[in-house]
């Protein structure tokens, strides 16, 4: 469904903000969240989940899962970031957070320039997560959500570093990958993996 055209002042329903975590790292899964906030039950502080100290997106992660009139989560996994490419896979990750939330969502606003095939109505903002509460409500739990889950891959393939750089090609990242091989949470079409596997490191 194409975005509707209008403004963000869409009135009379249910709003759903929509954001991402985990577009950029070379590991694990892209998260997405949808959350439609509750007009009488406010959340201060509110923000683009990468502006937030690592406590306050805690805090207020707990405060969005309480108040919310619905929030919910959807995930693409790193075969299918591999198949399908990390836009698409980020774009179905935020269709199964939409396809998620009860009640479902009379319009939605999501984070960024590109449209999901989403099975309501509504527009992207560009900027989004720093504009539209909701959005930022959606990164917040997107975000903590995922750095949650690196955390716990930390666990599971240790060596990497994922509970401290949740993913991301940090320079002792990256020395981890090359003197370890990519272990089955790194994605294979992400160039430094695959140099690493064409290099023939172990797998």
């Amino acid at each position: 469904m194409r975005p509707a055209q209008g403004s963000l002042t869409f009135a009379g329903g249910r709003v759903a903000g929509v954001d991402e975590a985990g577009r950029g790292p070379l590991a694990g899964p892209v998260v997405a969240a949808a959350v439609i906030l509750d007009p009488g039950r406010p959340i201060e502080g509110l923000d683009d989940s990468k502006r937030l100290a690592p406590a306050v997106r805690a805090r207020l992660a707990a405060a969005i899962r309480e108040r919310a009139l619905a929030w919910a989560l959807g995930r693409a996994e790193v075969d299918e970031i591999d198949r399908l490419n990390i836009l698409q896979a980020t774009l179905l990750a935020m269709r199964r957070a939409v396809e998620a939330l009860r009640p479902r969502p009379d319009y939605a606003l999501v984070d960024g320039d590109r449209w999901p095939p989403l099975p309501c109505p509504g527009e992207p903002v560009v900027g989004g997560d720093a504009r539209e509460p909701a959005i930022a409500a959606a990164s917040i739990l997107a975000k903590t959500a995922r750095d949650a889950e690196m955390v716990a891959l930390d666990r599971r393939f240790p060596g990497y570093g994922f509970a401290a750089h949740k993913g991301y090609a940090t320079a002792a990242h990256l020395a981890a990958l090359r003197q370890l091989g990519p272990c089955p949470a790194h994605r294979r079409s992400f160039a430094p993996v695959r140099a690493c596997l064409e290099a023939g490191d172990p797998a």
